[in-house]
């Protein structure tokens, strides 16, 4: 445990002890968290400061982008051909390459925690 975790707990014990924590709304019942079990601990927190302020993370963007341009019919055209390889870029960039293995691999550890449960 660490420090900070023990300074949390001493003080939930020391609200505790004092009743300061009897009496509210929802005592008794399970908290109703709307993290995704399937998301890092570690990347629960920043995920959900962009969700709250109605943002998604930049790869989830771009890969949403580089399914968009891969699906239209004009991708041919030189504009949507040189915004496929600014996204592309962006993503190689961000440690995406192609937005296709990251989506495989991520596809693979969903599956993994699922199985896991």
């Amino acid at each position: 445990m660490s420090m900070f975790d023990r300074v949390a707990e001493d003080r939930i014990l020391a609200a505790i002890a004092d009743g300061k924590l009897s009496g509210l709304p929802g005592e008794g019942r399970p908290l109703a968290l709307d993290d995704d079990p399937l998301v890092p601990p570690e990347q629960r927190a920043l995920l959900r400061v962009l969700k709250n302020a109605g943002e998604v993370p930049e790869a989830v963007r771009l890969l949403k982008e580089l399914r968009e341009l891969e699906a239209q019919p004009d991708a041919d055209t030189t504009a949507s051909a040189e915004r496929l390889l600014r996204v592309r870029i962006a993503l190689e960039r961000a440690g995406i390459s192609q937005g296709k293995a990251a989506l495989a691999r991520y596809g693979a550890q969903l599956r993994a925690r699922q199985r896991a449960r």
